[in-house]
């Protein structure tokens, strides 16, 4: 079983070429609708498809500009994580978090994308026993 994320975009035509600048997408197949919008694009990022399609209101499909942001946040395992972050912010992202060392032993940054959607960027770098990284973040989070 896997996992494989949809995500709704207000322009999935730009998405597509976006996604494919910033994280080096391949377009596997699109499926249009009569009325120009793309009811889905098949991209492979690395071994992963991610699936985007256009807005549909009238089915109650929505991007996050038109419900206020979203709770979700893709996450990018990379072999370089500086390298994957600075790419997407010349494709047009946008920096939440800048990469940096963390206490769980991960380069790790956060950037938005042009359609509202969070994505994490991560490189594991050390290993770190899980009991460090349990009171690490009750240190930071109590």
């Amino acid at each position: 079983m896997k996992i494989t994320p949809h995500i709704v975009v207000q322009g999935a035509e730009q998405a597509a070429a976006f996604y494919g600048n910033a994280f080096g997408a391949e377009e596997i197949e699109r499926i249009p609708t009569p009325d120009g919008r793309l009811m889905s694009v098949q991209l492979l990022i690395g071994e992963t498809l991610l699936h985007l399609a256009d807005e549909f209101p009238e089915m109650g499909v929505l991007a996050p500009p038109s419900i206020g942001g979203t709770p979700v946040v893709l996450a990018l395992d990379v072999a370089d994580a500086d390298a994957v972050f600075a790419q997407a912010i010349d494709a047009g992202a946008t920096a939440r978090q800048p990469v940096q060392e963390m206490f769980w032993g991960d380069r790790h940054g956060q950037l938005e994308d042009p359609f509202g959607h969070r994505w994490n960027i991560s490189q594991h770098v050390r290993d770190v026993p899980h009991d460090e990284v349990v009171a690490t973040a009750a240190e930071l989070f109590g």
